[in-house]
């Protein structure tokens, strides 16, 4: 099976193709500039490398939120393109789903945090069970301090990845009860391959769409939208 993976969630840009449990190629960067100026170039480099013919994809696998507003509607306006031009299907990825991903098969519980401004993160709690990705706490966007506080709770080891952590790595260390590691720096922010081996997992389980269905997540109003909305709540 023949997958290509974009995901321009967060901070990190990346782009990758793997067939199979063979990953032909992973373009990832992160760096101050903006994912439209830097995901179809990937894209372009990567095949023009490999000698990849995308008419061969059997789908198109998308980081589909929550994150970075700009970033998803780059990586979904993207990834519906391809999927439009190829008339190949989409297979939508939580983003911090992918991200728990990278960490396949770790011991106790899995938190991928993402910083969401304002003191607050995108996350989900997650283990592996029978070498599979096993939700505890689905996607959400909450205070680092009730997630620390949902963590207590649990009473159960964790390790923490994402572009949250050193936002809120103090924080972790002075509130959590529970033994905590933070992984290293080859899987701690977002990968393609990951969102292309989930996503080879999702398209075998029928979650799949089409380029006209898929849609990014956000989980929260934009800046704009919040705006708007307090400005219409005091008229």
């Amino acid at each position: 099976m023949r997958i290509l993976a974009l995901d321009s969630s967060g901070i990190v840009a990346t782009v990758a193709i793997v067939e199979d449990d063979n990953l032909l190629a992973e373009y990832t960067v992160n760096y101050k500039k903006t994912h439209s100026q830097t995901l179809l170039p990937m894209l372009d480099e990567i095949v023009k490398m490999t000698e990849f013919d995308l008419n061969t994809l059997d789908a198109v696998a998308v980081a589909a939120g929550p994150g970075s507003f700009t970033g998803l509607r780059i990586g979904s306006a993207t990834a519906k393109g391809l999927g439009l031009a190829l008339d190949k299907p989409l297979i939508p990825v939580p983003t911090v789903e992918a991200l728990a991903y990278n960490l396949y098969d770790v011991s106790g519980l899995v938190c991928p945090i993402m910083d969401a401004r304002r003191g607050q993160v995108y996350t989900g709690i997650y283990r592996f069970k029978d070498h599979r990705l096993v939700q505890v706490e689905g996607q959400m966007a909450v205070p680092i301090q009730e997630l620390i506080g949902i963590l207590n709770r649990l009473e159960e080891p964790v390790t923490f990845l994402g572009d949250g952590v050193p936002v809120f790595r103090e924080t972790i260390q002075a509130e959590l009860k529970m033994p905590f590691s933070f992984a290293p720096a080859h899987v701690n922010k977002q990968r393609a391959a990951a969102v292309a081996a989930l996503g080879e997992v999702y398209y075998k389980d029928g979650r799949i769409q089409t380029a006209m269905e898929h849609i990014p997540e956000y989980l929260r109003l934009s800046q704009a939208e919040r705006e708007r909305a307090q400005r219409e709540g005091k008229a």
